[in-house]
């Protein structure tokens, strides 16, 4: 049975009907295996380097220097210990009018440092940018720093030339080319510094108010497993200590947990890109349905002979089943090599995300994608494999064609739930995926409706245009509604993906320029000593600057909430735990900034001896604050109560000065403060900046466009990933319109001959098919559009909170793709159709 089953599978492909059912499977194995050797080579990255991601094998973050408790602990059981002290700061070179300063994330580090993992440097500025250099277990001896490289371009210096942190200034000796505890968040993104930790307090960086992270490294002496386990070991007492003191401020990292923040981002990463290879992936479905149903009808009267030759009913299945076995392999094969191939394309596009020295991937994504295009087969090409099994031997005399069988039609039940389950294997997430079927079948429904009406639209309109091939084109469609529909909203969902991510993402940065005012804040100053504040005031004022106002800032902790403590556990919510795990930057004034809106309650009267506090709409609903709760804040260790007696809505969009919890000042008497203040800077202004960072080396000077610049760059690098895979989407798309044109193939066939014999000529049919694919095109175009230009809105309105409008370009870009994609799938499916001879065509049917 596998010989006779390998001839039909040669005869077949001969004869070309296998190869569109091989490049819909091809598709759609390679959108899913592409993701996958991506995030298989991420996850693994993460696992191999889980020591060195945290630089030891406990690390201890606080807000605070580390208890020296904890300290003689660890080295009585034996431990190595390495200190980091982490901030954001000033980095400044030259003297006078000509200094030049950015910000950057200062690192201070002990010797030791890193106890796990290795630092890689270079005096190469190319060789550092490309991440080579030689590794050291060394730190920056006294008065000397290694720079990211990036800082030598924004400061254009190089090594050997001197750095000012604060007071004091160093020498760049080297340049970091890879550092293991980078982490991922915003210090993270902000160019390093790398100095030794005992010359940090010649700085004079480190004010009250500072927010600084302590980090203490621990590792095992020996780094064995005796090693490992002692530092474990140490862990679970420091996680009682906590749990049992209810310490705030303190996070513990193991190699168990490795670092939470990564793992978070690669399993969203890991979903989202699933998603989009499956929407690709189920598109390419539908395409494989169909494929198959063609391939069904056309076998109908081989069946029916090889019946009559001796076949049962079981060797005509296992026939098929073979044939569609070998091509599902082959399909799948062919699919996980594209997708091989195609990750190295997102790992070049996010090449300054994930790095380059990724381990190899293993064989699961593979193995996936195998699992992948066979469940494909079976789920949506079975149904018509078991209708050949029930052809009767009297079809080679009588051309009946019976209804679907039962069995048959209860297979599409077992493609919805391999479909299902599909589903779920790549969302990794019930949830996730429940939603993103109901999203999937509700654009799919939509698009369908929509399509539904334009074709009822077009009906009246056969003899609005007197011309002949306008007529045939209009009849064809309203002959086939159902193909129609499928083409529609098959190519409809790969146009909408790519101009959501392309146009509509543009007018979104429009929109969000236009909204943001013009004297919107563009630098941030912070860590203002209070003796600072005046001068700094006068100066800013002779700059041009008219509105800078400034504001207290108070470091303070949330403890307790209606006298019940409040820890990380209090709370179910991700965001909830994490504000409550961090310290809030408070602030104190007598009036309400203008900004600001009370939507519950009143501004408080600020009586002695009543602490009052005002918190933000977003925050309270967060952590399910209501007016008359009493919050306590630690602040530097002395507990203030407050009673919450309104709520304001903020203007986030404003770019100003903006805090969560603003407490009466009558109650902040005695709390240290330091001041931050936000203004818009003339550019021609901008070197007060630099004179301010080298009169008062303690501030801290944000660069809003800067960092938006680093962010959008960010960004783009991210969209240009999902970009491409959406190439997959539309790509699936158009074998869906293809296959619609090709399971109408014959019935145009035979149509186009007899309008020939007729009198049709073949221009005026040609014209015909251009109109129809045009029609087709540009429905499915002003479907996309429309459905991406809501997208955008809905994005601005609920999610951006600001204005939108509707830029004409979306329809026009969508009507001129939906056009030129069904003219193409079009001539790939039909090209065939007018070069056959109608007496030929006429004596076959």
């Amino acid at each position: 049975m596998f010989a006779l089953a390998l001839k039909m599978t040669l005869r077949d492909w001969r004869a070309g009907q296998l190869r569109f059912l091989l490049m819909a499977l091809t598709v759609a194995v390679a959108a899913l295996s592409a993701t996958g050797f991506f995030i298989d080579r991420l996850r693994a990255g993460l696992d191999r380097d889980a020591r060195q991601l945290i630089g030891a094998d406990v690390v201890i973050n606080a807000d605070l220097p580390v208890n020296p408790a904890w300290r003689a602990e660890a080295q009585r059981r034996g431990l190595v210990l390495a200190d980091v002290a982490s901030f954001v700061s000033m980095a400044q070179v030259g003297e006078g009018e000509q200094s030049r300063s950015v910000l950057g994330a200062l690192k201070a580090v002990s010797s030791g440092y890193p106890l796990r993992g290795h630092l890689r440097t270079s005096t190469d500025l190319q060789a550092a940018q490309q991440g080579q250099g030689d590794l050291t277990q060394d730190v920056p001896a006294a008065g000397t720093v290694w720079l990211d490289p990036a800082l030598l371009g924004s400061l254009s210096t190089r090594v050997g030339e001197q750095l000012k942190l604060g007071d004091r200034s160093f020498t760049i000796t080297r340049l970091i080319a890879a550092e293991p505890d980078r982490g991922a968040n915003f210090m993270a993104f902000a160019p390093r510094v790398l100095m030794a930790l005992d010359d940090l307090p010649a700085t004079n960086l480190v004010q009250p108010g500072s927010r600084v992270t302590y980090r203490l490294l621990v590792a095992g002496a020996d780094g064995q497993k005796a090693g490992t386990q002692a530092a474990s070991e140490f862990a679970q007492w420091l996680e009682q200590q906590i749990s049992a003191n209810n310490i705030k401020g303190v996070r513990i990292e193991t190699l168990a947990s490795g670092r939470g923040e990564m793992r978070t981002t690669l399993e969203r990463a890991d979903h989202f890109l699933s998603l989009v290879g499956l929407l690709s992936a189920l598109l390419a479905a539908v395409a494989v349905a169909m494929a198959a149903r063609r391939f069904m009808q056309r076998h109908l009267d081989a069946c029916a002979m090889l019946r009559c030759l001796g076949l049962t009913q079981n060797q005509v299945t296992a026939m098929y089943l073979i044939e569609f076995l070998l091509v599902g392999l082959a399909g799948s094969v062919a699919g996980v090599l594209i997708g091989y191939g195609a990750h190295h394309v997102l790992l070049q596009a996010l090449a300054t995300l994930v790095g380059n020295e990724l381990p190899a991937p293993s064989l699961l994504p593979a193995l996936q994608g195998l699992g992948t295009g066979v469940l494909l087969l079976a789920a949506f090409a079975l149904p018509p494999i078991l209708q050949l099994r029930k052809v009767p031997h009297n079809r080679v005399i009588r051309r009946e064609q019976e209804p679907p069988q039962v069995a048959a039609l209860a297979t599409y039940g077992l493609g919805l739930g391999g479909f299902c389950a599909l589903l779920l294997w790549q969302a990794g997430d019930a949830q996730l995926a429940l939603y993103t079927a109901l999203g999937f079948a509700a654009a799919f429904g939509l698009f369908a409706l929509v399509g539904w009406a334009g074709l009822a639209a077009l009906k009246p309109m056969r003899g609005l245009i007197d011309h002949q091939s306008w007529r045939f084109a209009l009849t064809s469609l309203q002959r086939r509604p159902s193909a129609t529909l499928v083409q529609v909203v098959a190519l409809a969902l790969g146009l909408m993906a790519l101009l959501v991510l392309t146009v509509v993402r543009g007018d979104l940065m429009t929109a969000w320029r236009k909204a943001t005012p013009a004297d919107a804040p563009n630098r941030f100053i912070i860590n203002i000593q209070p003796e600072q504040s005046a001068d700094i005031a006068r100066r800013l004022q002779v700059a041009g600057v008219s509105y800078a106002p400034q504001y207290p800032m108070i470091r303070g902790r949330l403890t307790a909430v209606n006298g019940v403590t409040v820890t990380a556990d209090t709370y179910t919510e991700e965001r909830a735990r994490s504000l409550a795990d961090r310290e809030f930057n408070l602030s104190t004034m007598a009036q309400m900034q203008a900004e600001n809106q009370i939507v519950a309650g009143q501004w408080f009267a600020d009586r002695p001896g009543a602490p009052e506090a005002s918190v933000e709409e977003g925050i309270a609903k967060t952590l399910k604050w209501k007016l008359g709760d009493k919050l306590r804040f630690d602040i530097a260790g002395t507990p203030v109560d407050a009673t919450i007696t309104s709520i304001r809505k903020l203007e986030w969009g404003s770019m100003r000065v903006n805090f969560f919890v603003i407490i009466n000042p009558a109650a902040m008497t005695e709390v240290s403060q330091s001041w931050l203040t936000a203004f818009h800077l003339p550019l021609a202004q901008a070197g007060l900046m630099n004179a301010l960072t080298r009169d008062y080396p303690n501030l801290t000077i944000v660069d809003v466009g800067a960092i938006l610049q680093q962010v959008q760059q960010v960004l783009d690098q991210v969209i240009t990933a999902v970009e491409f895979l959406f190439i997959f989407t539309l790509a699936s798309g158009l074998l869906v319109l293809y296959a619609a044109l090709m399971g109408s193939q014959d019935e145009r066939t035979r149509e186009a001959a007899l309008l020939r014999a007729l009198g049709a000529t073949r221009q005026q049919l040609a014209q015909a098919q251009l109109i129809e694919f045009l029609l087709v095109g540009g429905l499915s175009g002003l479907l996309a559009a429309t459905a991406a230009a809501s997208m955008g809105w809905a994005l601005a309105t609920y999610q951006f909170k600001f204005a939108w409008s509707f830029s004409p370009s979306v329809w026009l870009i969508g009507l001129l793709a939906g056009g030129l994609c069904a003219i193409a799938g079009g001539w790939l499916g039909l090209r065939n159709v007018l070069r056959q001879p109608p007496l030929q065509t006429l004596r076959e049917a």
